[in-house]
């Protein structure tokens, strides 16, 4: 491919007026929407719920919570529409967000008191990752695992690339008919889009493309959309590919807009990987810790509805309504407002967008009239695990994982977003992440949990399926000396574990795929984009 490499850098200062624009028109555009359309009024259901929790006893009874319409606000609307919030003692006002930059800042600079972030963005804030704003942000839920896919244009399709699962994990296949695609396109042409910069969506496209043997850094740019625009951005030609939650992957394939086609589920690309996660300012927690409290058991229970098989095609109703997702089939016979109240009446097309990511008919379209429906139960996790998925004891999907924001960390050095790792990754991780309140409120609730706070990602989770290589303890191999040490042994060792599928046989910098030379493995400026290192100074680490 003989074009001048775009580093991120150099497509924020050439394409940065023109971005800044784009958005501050969509953000003035949204906005108006978002007065609009948010729920207003509590349903004959949420107002017959008998509060367990009296307002007056909880500092900051009255909040602001943002949610943004895809299907993961289906345990916000689920906690206002069955009076959840209001069981707790929450006098909530619900708001519509433009997109997953406006849900972040919203909480960030106080608009918001709590919000759903994009897997990644809580993390980044702590390390003051590129793209991401500098703040003491916390969270001490997942919202929902899974739930989101990469969709491909038509072209791609005709260039011969077909959903991963028809691969049968062929990388090397899959790999050569990707690299053969974004070749033959001029380098104005090779666009991928996401919703938020710095976080597990970015993160994923990367992923996929650098085991495909694309460098993911020179070869193609990625750009930033907000996920109800996805559709009618790649119709237009705005980008080849995108990530997105659903339903704004399933509206794109034939039959419905019929502009795209999904190649694969995240579940696919990391299986088990959070998605949303409950946002908040650690002050916030700090100066309300009953309200925190009562928020979390609140979407905890709103979690609980949404997992259970019997709910799922009423919470897909709920959330095909105009407050939430709005996507419902425009030759569909709704009324504007959709509650618990008037379910029975919806016809069975309501759910045409909502329903394959919330209950589990999933179809990755085509353009050969092929059916690719797949059962697929847990297309979204909202609390209960699927049995083939290892978890420690006491799992459940509403449990962070520290160990999953250290991957995350990893991902912002593999990408150049942090010069380095932290050296108190652990100490960051333990403000942002906390599993600790969590199992404390949970207890409240009687909700057994985990123990630890880190554990290992089997190689099998992830879609190059690199094995995780044996690893020595790293306090003592890379600077027993070091004044100031870097993250316990435990924790290093869980960091380059989580991340062997990923930094082991590949880097940022070279697309072809080189397998370690030896079974020993560490986390060391060699395997990492330069200047990257875990080493202290500038020394390297030795495997």
């Amino acid at each position: 491919m003989k074009h001048t490499p775009l580093n991120r850098r150099d497509f924020l200062k050439t394409f940065g007026a023109s971005i800044a624009v784009t958005t501050a028109a969509t953000t003035l555009a949204s906005c108006t929407v978002n007065a609009n359309r948010a729920p207003q009024g509590l349903s004959q259901t949420a107002t017959e719920m008998e509060p367990i929790v009296d307002p007056q006893t909880l500092e900051k009874p009255n909040l602001t919570i943002g949610y943004v319409p895809v299907n993961d606000c289906a345990p916000f609307a689920i906690a206002w529409e069955k009076g959840f919030f209001r069981k707790y003692g929450l006098n909530v006002t619900l708001s519509r967000e433009a997109s997953w930059a406006t849900s972040r800042d919203g909480v960030i600079f106080g608009r918001l008191d709590a919000s759903p972030v994009v897997s990644g963005a809580v993390t980044n804030a702590r390390i003051g990752a590129e793209g991401a704003r500098h703040a003491p942000m916390c969270a001490a839920m997942t919202i929902h695992r899974h739930g989101n896919a990469m969709t491909m244009n038509r072209a791609m399709w005709e260039a011969g690339l077909r959903p991963w699962h028809e691969y049968n994990g062929d990388l090397e296949t899959f790999g050569r008919d990707f690299r053969r695609y974004f070749e033959g396109l001029p380098a104005d042409q090779r666009i991928w889009a996401v919703v938020l910069s710095s976080a597990i969506y970015e993160y994923f496209i990367r992923y996929v493309s650098a085991a495909a043997g694309v460098d993911p850094l020179s070869e193609f740019r990625v750009t930033i959309v907000p996920p109800p625009q996805m559709v009618t951005n790649m119709r237009i030609g705005a980008m080849q590919a995108y990530m997105v939650a659903e339903p704004w992957n399933t509206r794109a394939i034939q039959g419905n807009e019929g502009i795209g086609f999904t190649f694969a589920q995240g579940k696919e690309i990391w299986r088990g990987h959070p998605d949303r996660l409950l946002a908040v300012m650690e002050s916030f927690i700090d100066e309300n810790p009953k309200t925190y409290r009562a928020l979390v058991k609140a979407m905890i229970e709103a979690c609980q509805y949404c997992s259970k098989p019997e709910n799922r095609e009423e919470v897909a109703q709920i959330i095909t309504g105009r407050s939430f997702t709005g996507a419902r089939p425009k030759t569909c016979p709704t009324p504007t407002t959709i509650t618990p109240d008037n379910l029975p009446s919806l016809p069975e097309c309501a759910t045409k967008f909502t329903g394959p990511g919330i209950i589990g008919e999933y179809n990755y379209g085509g353009f050969d009239g092929k059916d690719r429906t797949i059962a697929d139960t847990d297309t979204t996790i909202f609390y209960d695990l699927p049995p083939d998925l290892s978890e420690p004891a006491h799992a459940h999907s509403t449990f962070l994982w520290r160990s999953q924001s250290l991957w995350l960390m990893t991902q912002a050095a593999r990408w150049g977003q942090i010069r380095e790792i932290p050296a108190n990754a652990e100490e960051l991780t333990k403000k942002a992440w906390r599993s600790d309140l969590y199992r404390e409120i949970a207890a409240e609730m009687s909700i057994p949990c985990p123990t630890e706070d880190y554990k290992l990602e089997p190689a099998t989770a992830f879609i190059d399926q690199k094995p995780a290589p044996r690893l020595r303890r790293l306090r003592r191999t890379i600077c027993p000396p070091c004044p100031n040490a870097p993250p316990s042994s435990q924790v290093q060792e869980l960091l380059a574990n989580t991340t062997t599928a990923d930094l082991t046989a590949k880097t940022a910098r070279s697309p072809t795929p080189t397998p370690p030379s030896s079974t020993t493995f560490l986390l060391t400026s060699q395997n990492l984009p330069t200047p990257t290192r875990l080493s202290c100074g500038d020394r390297k680490a030795s495997g």
